[in-house]
């Protein structure tokens, strides 16, 4: 590319950005343009949002009626810019709502107090949302003595706000007069850079909201919400949602324009009028979302004509591995059992030998054929199952206490009153152990007298927690009623990329001054805490109002004190909305076969995904994780705390959480490659039952079942090393878990509390054709 036009480039760029930038603030323009909204959020316990206003207008509007949980408009004359203040006391998400719709966020720090832990939380939860322009102020400042240690505080400031957001440049004084013009001109002049999430959907501060006139608490009606649109259109078939209160559908979009001296008769001809007076800005049409969370039910039976007469189910002698039940009557799926063959036999000599060629074991292919090892990114266990067994720990030899243990001596059962000693005494030491170094997390223990077939009847084995095929039809019978009425999406970038470009074509154009006429709102939440607090009001995307599958990162601070336990009630923050949710959590990444480990406990940090059914987000959403705190008789509506951060990733129905538990054993007898195990299992039932399943070692071997020993759960298993005595020999089982459902957080004095796993699921398909 030439000079000239590298020139002409650049000079096309510099317009394009100078006309979205006119853009993007027309909507201010004009004596009734849309208020820039300014959120002043308090860090210090002595901060005062109402006197920061009242200072930052002392200049233009010194008369203005500031007042705490409302909003307060002030006329800019010189700028001619209307600003509308949401002074917000100490409270996370009262802070939170203000900013979530706010254009510029204003810090008040203190020169005489550190911001404490509650408002350093406020800070870090602003920043985890998503932010705007963000500006800091002092409170105060003229009150440190000797005047020149102001600048030492300053600059102490500066250094705290830089650690959060690094694009601040100085720290202003609400002392000087200059600085606070300083400002009011930033704030007149800037054009906001807006929220990634919020750009999307059209979202609007809420002026005013009429109720009908009925006092029926428990009836529904009608309510007319005033505002100005922001972002897209507004479109009257999507579904809006109102604070906590939930979604609601749009009867109609009614003009409100502010009293005016002139008159557009041009923009009058365009719009329709009813009979009370009202111009109608759109209604909506037969392509208006629903209120339905799950799919139609809808009988799925099969034809009895295309049913065999005379096949029969086959009868299930041991457990699944992978997709096959092994030791079953119907055995042609399994490989034909391998030849003793001579050291360097090639595969082609091999065929020549009809059977067993060497009765000693001396001169027997010894090595494992490393060839077909999978070579993992990152480290895999010995419980993960074949890519837990690597090259460097088969090579490795581990001595083995060799015992006289001839292959014809015959075993007899110990006596109950020594065996129940023998397995008392091993425990407490194994529980002491595992204390220590806690290297078998998932690890459990039977108790004699119960039978494990019965008791981890829908558990099954896996060769690979990476590779290995997961069968679903065993899990048809497990899973949860609505499971196939959750919303399903086979191509997520493709009705991404459909659903946002829906946003861009009609609708109601940002800047604009309407009513917005809800339907069947519960006349109750006119009484409701958050009512006289500012609302905001944010329309939904198409089919978020659907229930799916929802897969959330989550990152636990390593500053936090204690572990998360799965399944523990939490406060979800995603987007517009709050969910009460109880969680999975499993590891993170992306295996071939879609298969990802149950974690029980989330550590300090640590990251895993969050899952559960819930309403869809479109997009990568920031996300908040708030534990709940009980309420008491001092304080009936506790803060909730921050205590996670995260992002949405795409929902699927196909992600497979497999809980995972280990049944271990000790050996008993060692001789070379033959071990005589036991405490894993206590009946010979159990033992044929589970002996198709991959044992392994602490110390990477892998071996197999022989044979069962006795009636007391011992049995012979041969490895491809010796093992060492003070080894412990495991066994991996997994099941599938499924995510439970999510409750709607109702604002202040709610109680977080999930669904049961059936709760809010069900399945709708979004294909290409939207």
């Amino acid at each position: 590319m030439s000079k000239i036009n590298r020139r002409h480039q650049a000079r096309q760029k510099q317009q394009m950005k100078h006309e979205q930038n006119i853009k993007s603030t027309s909507i201010f323009s004009g004596q009734n343009g849309a208020p820039r909204i300014v959120a002043v959020v308090p860090l210090c316990s002595d901060g005062d949002a109402a006197s920061a206003i009242d200072k930052l207008n002392r200049g233009f509007d010194p008369e203005a009626n500031v007042s705490i949980g409302g909003v307060t408009e002030v006329r800019i004359d010189r700028f001619k810019q209307n600003i509308a203040y949401i002074p917000i006391q100490r409270d996370l998400l009262s802070a939170l709502d203000a900013c979530r719709v706010a254009d510029f966020v204003v810090f008040l720090l203190s020169p005489t107090q550190e911001p404490d832990d509650a408002g350093e939380m406020i800070l870090r939860a602003i920043e985890g949302q998503g932010v705007s322009n963000v500006f800091t102020m002092v409170q105060n400042l003229d009150k440190i003595e000797p005047p020149k240690k102001r600048s030492q505080v300053v600059t102490s400031l500066k250094l705290y706000v830089t650690h959060f957001f690094p694009a601040q440049e100085k720290v202003h004084s609400l002392d000087s007069e200059r600085e606070c013009d300083n400002i009011i001109r930033s704030l007149c002049t800037t054009s906001p850079k807006g929220v990634g999430w919020r750009e999307n959907r059209s979202w609007m501060l809420v002026e005013s909201i009429a109720w009908p006139t009925e006092n029926q608490s428990d009836a529904q009606g009608e309510a007319i919400i005033t505002g100005v649109v922001r972002g897209r259109g507004l479109r009257a078939n999507r579904l809006v949602q109102v604070g906590d209160w939930g979604d609601f559908q749009i009867e109609k979009i009614t003009a409100a324009p502010l009293p005016t001296s002139k008159k557009r008769k041009v923009d009058e001809m365009m719009v329709d009028t009813d009979t009370k007076g009202e111009v109608i800005l759109e209604i909506p049409d037969e392509d208006q979302d629903n209120l339905t969370e799950l799919a139609p039910d809808e009988v799925n039976m099969d034809d009895v004509d295309d049913l065999a007469v005379s096949e029969a189910p086959t009868e299930k002698r041991g457990v699944l591995l992978d997709d096959h039940h092994y030791f079953s009557d119907d055995e042609t799926h399994l490989p034909d059992a391998p030849k003793r063959l001579p050291k360097g036999t090639s595969s082609y000599q091999a065929a020549w030998f009809l059977g067993d060629m060497s009765d000693s074991g001396s001169d027997t292919e010894e090595e494992l054929d490393n060839d077909g090892d999978l070579v993992m990114d990152t480290p895999a266990l010995p419980q993960d199952g074949l890519e837990g067994l690597t090259k460097l720990t088969q090579g490795a030899c581990t001595e083995g206490g060799l015992s006289e243990y001839p292959e014809s001596e015959m075993f007899l059962d110990p006596s109950p009153s020594d065996e129940a000693a023998q397995l008392a005494a091993y425990r407490s030491q194994r529980k002491t152990k595992a204390k220590e170094d806690l290297e078998f997390p998932d690890e459990i223990e039977l108790y004699p007298n119960v039978l494990a077939r019965e008791r981890l009847a829908r558990y099954r084995g896996l060769k690979s927690l990476r590779t290995s095929r997961w069968e679903t039809s065993e899990d048809k019978a497990h899973e949860p009623a609505d499971w196939t009425r959750l919303l399903q999406i086979p191509d997520y970038r493709k009705a991404l990329k459909h659903t946002v470009r829906e946003t861009l074509i009609g609708g109601v154009q940002p800047g604009t001054r309407v009513n917005i006429h809800l339907r069947n709102v519960p006349l109750s939440l006119q009484h409701h805490p958050t009512a006289s607090k500012p609302l905001a009001l944010f329309s939904l995307l198409r089919h978020e109002h659907k229930h799916t599958t929802l897969n959330i990162t989550i990152t636990l601070p390593s500053t936090y004190p204690a572990p998360l336990k799965s399944k523990q009630p939490l406060l979800l923050q995603c987007g517009p909305r709050r969910h009460a949710i109880t969680p999975l959590f499993s590891q993170t990444g992306t295996n071939p076969n879609n298969i990802h480990k149950y974690i029980r406990y989330l550590h300090p940090g640590q990251t895993a995904m969050a899952t559960f059914t819930g309403p869809l987000t479109w997009g990568t959403t920031p996300a908040l994780f708030f534990l709940p705190s009980a309420p008491q008789a001092t304080t009936p509506s506790p803060t909730p705390t921050l205590i996670a951060t995260g992002t949405t990733t795409p929902p699927s129905q196909t992600r497979i959480i497999a809980k995972r538990i280990i049944l271990t054993g000790h050996p008993f007898k060692i001789h070379k490659k033959l071990v005589t195990v036991r405490y894993m299992f206590f009946n010979a039932e159990d033992v044929n039952w589970f002996k198709a399943l991959q044992l392994w070692t602490r110390r990477g071997r892998s071996g197999f079942v022989k044979e069962s020993l006795g009636t007391h759960g011992y049995f012979k298993a041969t490895f491809d090393r010796g093992v060492n005595p003070q080894d412990a020999v495991g066994v991996s089982l997994y099941k599938r878990v499924w995510p439970r459902g999510c409750g709607r957080w109702g604002g202040e004095g709610s109680e977080v509390g999930g669904g049961d796993a059936g709760d809010g699921e069900g399945g709708l398909v979004v294909g290409s054709g939207i």
